[in-house]
C-alpha cells in the first residue's frame, strides 16, 4: 500500500498556457492489476508529499515520470520515489505534466518544459508554507522525465510561462535517471523525439532540445545513473552530458553500471540503487549530514 499524497494541486491557478479549448479523456492505467501512470494527460497537477516535520531538512525534489512523452509511468517512477524521499525527510512532488500534443496545444514542443517551470515556480512561491528552503529545490526525472528534467535545467533563463512575480526557474540540481538528453539521430530515443518534436523535427528544434548543447557555468549541479547496455536510451546520453557538466565546471557525479538495460532501477529495492544518491545529497550539502 502506498502513500497518499497529502494535496494534489492544480498545476496552474487559472489558465493552462500554450493551450487549445480541448480536453483529452485521461486514461488510467493498470499493469498486473496494479495502478500504473496516466496516458492522455492534458490538465496537469502537482502531488504534494511533506515529510515529518520530525525529520524534514527543507529540501525538496520535483519529480518528472518518464514514459517516452507518451504516457507517464506515475507508480514506478513517481510515487515510489517520493516515499523513498520521505524517508529521508525530504519533500518531493510528483508532476503530472501534459503530454505533448497538437490537439490540446499550440505548441507542443514547450508544453512539458511550461509545467515544470511552472511546478518550481510552484514550489518556490509556497516554500515558506510547506516549510521548505527555497535554495535547496531540485528537479528529478527518469527517460523522457530526464529529458524534461535537463531541459528545466537547461533553460531556466528563458520564461515559457507568466512569471511576474519573477521568481527563479532554475532549479539549485538534478537527479536524472537513464534520462533521454539529445535529440540528435545518433543518441536520442525515437518515440520521444517524435512525441515532442513530430516526426520531421527542423535542425533548429533538434538543436534546442538537445540539452548537451545548452550546459553551461550556472547548470545546476547534478547526479546521474544509467545502464551501459541500455538498448532504448544509449548511455552516451548520460556520457556527453557528464563531460559538458564537468567542461563547464559544473559539479557532477555519474554511476554507471554494467548491464540491467533500460529502467534497471525498478527492479531493485529504492532505498538500495538510491543510497548513492543520497549520500550525494549529503556531501552537496543539499541535505545536512546525520
Amino acid at each position: 500500500m502506498h502513500l497518499a499524497a497529502q494535496q494534489i494541486i492544480p498545476l496552474y491557478p487559472a489558465a493552462i498556457p500554450n493551450n487549445k479549448p480541448y480536453l483529452m479523456k485521461e486514461i488510467r492505467m493498470e499493469q498486473n492489476g496494479l495502478f500504473f501512470g496516466f496516458r492522455n494527460v492534458s490538465v496537469p497537477s502537482l502531488a504534494v508529499y511533506l515529510p515529518d516535520e520530525k525529520i524534514a531538512n527543507g529540501a525538496a525534489v520535483i519529480i518528472c515520470p518518464g514514459g517516452g512523452y507518451e504516457m507517464l509511468s506515475y507508480r514506478l517512477e513517481g510515487i515510489m520515489i517520493a516515499e523513498a524521499f520521505l524517508r529521508k525527510g525530504i519533500a518531493a512532488f510528483i508532476l503530472k505534466y501534459r503530454l505533448p500534443s497538437d490537439s490540446i496545444m499550440i505548441d507542443k514542443t514547450i508544453g512539458p518544459l511550461q509545467d515544470a517551470q511552472q511546478a518550481i515556480k510552484t514550489v518556490r512561491l509556497r516554500a515558506a508554507e510547506w516549510k521548505l528552503d527555497s535554495t535547496k529545490i531540485g528537479i528529478m526525472g527518469f527517460s523522457a522525465g530526464g529529458h524534461l528534467a535537463s531541459t528545466a535545467g537547461t533553460h531556466f533563463d528563458k520564461s515559457y510561462i507568466p512569471n511576474d512575480e519573477k521568481i527563479s526557474l532554475r532549479p539549485d540540481f538534478m537527479i536524472l535517471v537513464y534520462p533521454v538528453i539529445s535529440m540528435k539521430d545518433e543518441l536520442t530515443h525515437a518515440g520521444t523525439r517524435n512525441n515532442l518534436l513530430g516526426k520531421s523535427p527542423e535542425k533548429e528544434q533538434i538543436a534546442l532540445f538537445s540539452n548537451e548543447l545548452h550546459v553551461s557555468k550556472n547548470t545546476p549541479q547534478t547526479w546521474l545513473t544509467h545502464a551501459g547496455d541500455d538498448k532504448l536510451v544509449p548511455v552516451e546520453n548520460s556520457i556527453r552530458f557528464y563531460q559538458e557538466l564537468i567542461q563547464n565546471k559544473v559539479a557532477a557525479e555519474m554511476h554507471l553500471y554494467p548491464n540491467g538495460d533500460h529502467g534497471f532501477v525498478l527492479y531493485l529495492p529504492t532505498d538500495e540503487w538510491m543510497k548513492p544518491l543520497f549520500d550525494w545529497m549529503k556531501k552537496s550539502r543539499i541535505v545536512n549530514s546525520d
